[in-house]
């Protein structure tokens, strides 16, 4: 996964360094520092920062590796579920 933060859209609200404190860091009031390349152990926390940003100014880039290593669907959904649209 690979991450890119708009940094002129940033206000520097830190909700990304409390939740991935491993991946964002606050340099002083408004400076962000990131590592783009987070680690695969880091993805949930990433994608909860992401979500939090009131900005919306983190951008996540999912590579090929990411795709291979994701559970299928069906997979999650797990043999007992139903499927079916609404009725």
């Amino acid at each position: 996964m690979r991450l890119v933060v708009d940094l002129n859209r940033c206000q520097g609200y830190a909700q990304c360094a409390f939740l991935a404190p491993d991946v964002f860091a606050m340099h002083g009031d408004e400076s962000l520092l990131y590592n783009p390349e987070a680690d695969p152990e880091q993805r949930e926390n990433v994608l909860r920062a992401v979500a939090a940003c009131p900005v919306q100014a983190i951008l996540l880039e999912i590579t090929d590796e990411d795709m291979a290593n994701m559970a299928a669907p069906d997979a999650v959904a797990g043999a007992g579920s139903r499927s079916g649209g609404p009725r």
